[in-house]
This record gives structure tokens, C-alpha cells and sequence, in this order.
């Protein structure tokens, strides 16, 4: 029992060791969540090989922890942020009773699932341009009922909807496109340009949504978008524009910033 108990010591110091030189920040926390996803010993190494070559933990483990979900992800898809569980907060404050949720610009389709996990009864549907995105979607939403549509902002949605959505939430992409090779090499190299580059302000997806929100919203419904401290005022005028009732919600403890309007 004391030498499987010092083998096991030895290998999470090695692993620790390992993502430490490769410049992870929380190297034991990562060691540990390895450690317990791998199946053994080999598995382990070529976990922690991928990881120390930068590809992100949860494309490493298959999961991220999401408003406490375990969300699948796939290489290649959007990892969702802690600080977007700000989003999914205010949806369900703005709009406890919602019995339709849209989930645009969906990457893993977290923010749906998070939303359904809470909602009694909704009717949920995500939404997004990069296919890699739609199929692991689907592997998230199926579980609450949902439907993943493959497609350009509101044309991936079935016409049906129209008038009837009581919650549209839109993680869009909102990094300016100067500023997208400044990002960390993690989501630079290996997240989908398409999921971080929002133009040359980083609101031209976030204006194009807030644009066509209304005829999708149901009276009373909400659109709630992400953007950054830096942004929000542009984006603000972006719902106003779109004749929403329109309030920016912020939180100090995960530095988020979300733009809420509501459809009179």
C-alpha cells in the first residue's frame, strides 16, 4: 500500500512538474483534473503532452465546468468563460419564467444548456455558423431536448420562432480584429477565428444581432449580450437603436459586462 500511495505522489509531481514548464499557471489544479480523466498511466502522459503543447485544458479533457455543468468540448470549438455564467444569470433574472431559449452564436452550446438545466418545460435551440460547433452543441442541448441548427445568425433558425423567444441569448464574437493576434496563444491557435473576431470595432456581429432581435423576441422577451467594460457604451446604442429597452449589467467579481434589452 505505501509504494502504490508513492507512485501515485510521483506521478502527480511529475505531471505537476511538467504543465509548470510549460507555463500553466495552476499546474496542480490541472495535474489533478488529468490525473482523474486519465485511464492510466499512458493516457496520462499524452494528456499532459497535449496540454504542455498548448492546446486548452478542456480540449485536453473533453469538458469544461460550466455553471455546474460539465459541457463537452471539442478541439476546435469555443471554450466557454466563467465569466459568460454572468450571462446565464441575468437571463434567468430578467426572464425566470421563459418557455423559449435561444442559444446564437452557440459554440459548445453551454449558455443553453445552462439556461435549460434551470427553466421547467423550455423549449430550447442553438444556433451557429461553424458546423464543428453545431455537432458538439447538439451533444449538449439533446440532453434538455434541444435542437443545434447549423447556420448565419437568425437564418439558422426555424422560421417558427419568430415572435416567440423569451430568452435570446448571444455570446457573439466581440475581440476588434487588430487585437485577435494579442490574444492568448490558447484561444489564438486553437479556437475558431470565427467565434473571436468581431470586426474592426468587435461589434459587427453584436450590431447585426441587436438589429433583427426584435422581430425574433417575444413581447416581454430578452436579448442579452456579452461585450467588454470598453465597448459597452457603443453597444448599448446598438440595442437602443433596435428599440430595446435597453440596461448594461456588470459584475466586479468576474469582470463581466452584459448588455440586457427587452422587447416592449
Amino acid at each position: 500500500m505505501p509504494s502504490s500511495s508513492h507512485s501515485l505522489n510521483s506521478s502527480s509531481a511529475s505531471v505537476v512538474a511538467a504543465l509548470r514548464a510549460a507555463g500553466c499557471v495552476f499546474a496542480e489544479d490541472e495535474a489533478r483534473l488529468i490525473l482523474s480523466a486519465a485511464r492510466d498511466p499512458e493516457e496520462a502522459a499524452a494528456m499532459v503532452a497535449r496540454r504542455a503543447s498548448g492546446l486548452p485544458l478542456e480540449h485536453v479533457l473533453g469538458w469544461a465546468e460550466f455553471s455546474g455543468l460539465r459541457i463537452t468540448v471539442e478541439p476546435g470549438v469555443f471554450v466557454p468563460r466563467r465569466r459568460t455564467e454572468f450571462l446565464v444569470a441575468e437571463a434567468l433574472v430578467q426572464a425566470p419564467d421563459a418557455s423559449v431559449v435561444v442559444d446564437l452564436c452557440c459554440g459548445s452550446g453551454a449558455v443553453g444548456a445552462a439556461l435549460a438545466a434551470v427553466l421547467t418545460g423550455v423549449e430550447l435551440h442553438a444556433a451557429d455558423i461553424d458546423p464543428v460547433a453545431v455537432r458538439c452543441a447538439h451533444r449538449n442541448v439533446a440532453a434538455y431536448g434541444g435542437h443545434a441548427h447549423e447556420g448565419d445568425l437568425f437564418d439558422a433558425l426555424p422560421v417558427d420562432l419568430r415572435g416567440r423567444v423569451g430568452i435570446l441569448a448571444a455570446n457573439v464574437p466581440y475581440v476588434p480584429t487588430e487585437e485577435v493576434g494579442l490574444l492568448p496563444p490558447e484561444a489564438r491557435d486553437h479556437e475558431p477565428l470565427v467565434a473571436l473576431d468581431g470586426g474592426g470595432d468587435g461589434l459587427d456581429v453584436l450590431r447585426r444581432v441587436a438589429a433583427g432581435a426584435w422581430h425574433w423576441l417575444a413581447p416581454g422577451g430578452c436579448l442579452l449580450i456579452e461585450t467588454s467594460e470598453r465597448q459597452a457604451p457603443s453597444a448599448v446604442e446598438a440595442f437602443e437603436a433596435a428599440g430595446l429597452v435597453t440596461r448594461l449589467a456588470e459584475s466586479d467579481e468576474l469582470y463581466a459586462h452584459v448588455v440586457v434589452g427587452v422587447r416592449p
